[in-house]
């Protein structure tokens, strides 16, 4: 039986799945094999232009859904314009995700600390860590969506995740971010491979002469700091997944909001791990969207859909919600702190622990 690219996946027909992965694939080859071809310091103003490359490129996009996308009426509730609808959600997703992922930079800044990843190789871990968080997130949210439009009550379970992890979140604030455990990722790997103890280029492997003169494959710190950024996307995603399909149901608009984000602050990181200190009300606004997106998940499809005692909230609620939120948390940051000096500890600051 011939290959149908006609044929449908989630909603929407297998070409356009290709034709964005293709469009990924082709900005990240732009990106590590002709734009940053060669290891270096990447400034937090080069950062910060690279970062408006891909938010640019999500905002042609939002104009794609609008004007050309053919949204799945089984994944949109009342009627109207669906190509409005999709366009407000992909939007309200992307900066929901966006926004969820400015923990997961300063997590990221401290496993580079760990492992003493020079600033000239950070960004090549962060370009590979960019291909696994496209490959997880594309399977978590493969099975939340088969899951949430089989099994519509699991978006209470996410409602209940959301609601606990702002609770925790507010919980921790003034606390510090916490990394995974990188010594048990450390004792993993050893059991396949050896791993040298310190880091002597770019490369994730190398070989290293055995007391016989033989050459054996050696990972590095720099793979053991790739992996430890895999699971803290991973670690991260429990949060994010559920909250974006509190926004939209849409498979399509899920995953595509889901990965120009990551493109975006991964591009950007930068300049916000040199900003870390100065995000100091950043987990309360945070929070509070978690906990709003889990409360409007009751709303909906609780209070409205199930007991019909309130009205719909559209999706433009959230988007108003996280920009009010979120940028009123970080805007009284960088107020309070105007007089704090950014930190400069992007380099291996803490020495290899292991």
């Amino acid at each position: 039986m011939p290959f149908d690219i006609f044929a449908e996946f989630a909603g929407q027909p297998l070409w356009l799945w290709a034709a964005f992965l293709s469009f990924v694939g082709l900005v990240l080859w732009l990106d590590l094999g002709v734009i940053n071809n060669h290891d270096g310091v990447i400034s937090p103003a080069r950062s910060a232009m690279m970062w408006g490359g891909f938010a640019t490129c999500a905002l042609v996009f939002a104009g794609y859904v609008y004007f050309l996308y053919e949204p799945d009426p089984a994944f949109y509730s009342g009627t109207g314009d669906l190509n409005a609808q999709a366009t407000v959600q992909y939007v309200t997703g992307y900066l929901l995700e966006t926004a969820l992922a400015f923990d997961n930079i300063f997590v990221i800044s401290m496993v580079f600390a760990f492992f003493a990843v020079p600033p000239a190789y950070q960004h090549r871990v962060l370009f590979w860590g960019i291909i696994g968080a496209i490959v997880f997130r594309a399977i978590f949210i493969g099975l939340g969506s088969a899951i949430v439009n089989e099994l519509t009550w699991v978006l209470f379970v996410f409602a209940a995740i959301l609601i606990f992890s702002g609770w925790k979140m507010l919980r921790s604030m003034g606390a510090a971010s916490h990394a995974p455990d990188a010594s048990k990722i450390v004792r993993f790997v050893e059991r396949f491979v050896p791993v040298t103890q310190d880091i002597r280029n770019h490369n994730f492997f190398v070989r290293v002469p055995n007391p016989a003169g033989r050459a054996v494959l050696h990972a590095t710190p720099l793979f053991l700091a790739l992996l430890t950024v895999e699971l803290v996307d991973i670690v991260f995603a429990i949060d994010s997944v559920p909250a974006i399909f509190a926004v939209t149901r849409d498979p399509f608009i899920v995953y595509t909001s889901n990965i120009f984000a990551i493109l975006g602050l991964r591009s950007m990181y930068f300049m916000l791990a040199a900003a870390a200190n100065r995000f100091v009300y950043l987990k309360a606004g945070l929070a509070a969207v978690l906990v709003l997106i889990g409360g409007k998940i009751i709303w909906n499809f609780g209070l409205h859909k199930e007991l019909h005692l309130v009205p719909y909230l559209e999706a433009h609620w959230s988007l108003l919600a996280t920009l009010v939120l979120v940028g009123g948390a970080i805007l009284a940051s960088v107020w309070t702190t105007r007089t704090v000096k950014d930190s400069t500890q992007l380099g291996p600051t803490g020495g290899d622990q292991r």
